[in-house]
């Protein structure tokens, strides 16, 4: 018996040195044609390979229009962005790319969040902080917002308990009533997404959870927050026709949770 548990633990710690060193996926989801679009999220300061060149080599062999990365390029402690800076030049030499904060870049220190913004501006991302952009594309218009929302929707008084909501009025404070058209939103934090639809993205982009660092049977197990079981953890969830885009990001301890790129058609 110890002979079977023995092994059981090394095949175990083996799969999770794979996938955590060496593993890489892209999934693909088709909801249309015409306008390829590369999901990124959370890479916080993670390197695939050199100068982050398997990451990259998988992005550009998807020949995206565009880019949407769904925050955390870094972690809050971060003091050297060499990675991050990496991952987003090369991005960015790939197809146009539109970003916004996740919750560690919120929380950056003073001095630190210095630098990472000389960085952002060495690059040619479009960063959107409750801001808008639109992308021009075969005669087609996407208004692309990103939500910089209340960091209390993390963490608040140095805790997970009480954590602030956000609602469809809310949003609309920070970017306004939905335009018409295609609209895509990219707001970092998954748990809202009946209320992105409610204001009326057509496509959000979410990332956050790491698809529960732990998945069991294709469940989520943990979430950034210290919950059991997470919903929207990861994949492509439905309200009335308008589609939370959940990316299992690709920095942080997993385990049956591989890193991934997501490519959308629509």
């Amino acid at each position: 018996m110890i002979y079977f548990v023995t092994a059981v633990i090394v095949i175990f710690a083996a799969y999770a040195v794979y996938e955590n060193v060496f593993c890489l996926k892209v999934r693909r989801e088709k909801f249309g044609i015409g306008i390829r679009i590369a999901h990124v999220s959370d890479l916080h300061h993670r390197s695939f390979g050199h100068n982050n060149e398997k990451l990259l080599s998988k992005i550009r062999a998807e020949a995206p229009d565009l880019i949407i990365f769904s925050g955390d390029l870094v972690t809050r402690y971060d003091t050297d962005f060499f990675n991050a800076e990496t991952a987003l030049r090369g991005m960015c030499e790939i197809a146009p790319v539109y970003m916004i904060y996740g919750n560690h870049e919120q929380s950056i220190n003073k001095e630190n969040k210095r630098k990472f913004r000389k960085m952002l501006q060495r690059n040619s991302q479009i960063l959107l902080k409750n801001g808008c952009a639109e992308f021009h594309i075969r005669g087609r218009v996407l208004k692309i917002f990103g939500l910089l929302e209340n960091y209390g929707v993390y963490k608040k008084n140095g805790g997970y308990r009480g954590l602030d909501v956000i609602k469809c009025e809310d949003i609309e404070k920070l970017l306004g009533k939905c335009p018409g058209g295609e609209v895509l939103l990219i707001a970092h934090n998954p748990f809202f997404g009946e209320e992105y639809a409610k204001w009326g993205a057509k496509y959000t982009f979410s990332g956050h959870v790491h698809g529960g660092s732990v998945r069991i049977f294709g469940k989520a197990l943990l979430s950034p927050e210290r919950k059991f079981f997470p919903k929207y953890a990861k994949g492509v969830f439905d309200f009335d026709g308008k589609k939370l885009l959940v990316s299992a990001g690709l920095g942080k301890l997993r385990l049956f949770d591989p890193p991934e790129i997501v490519i959308y058609e629509i």
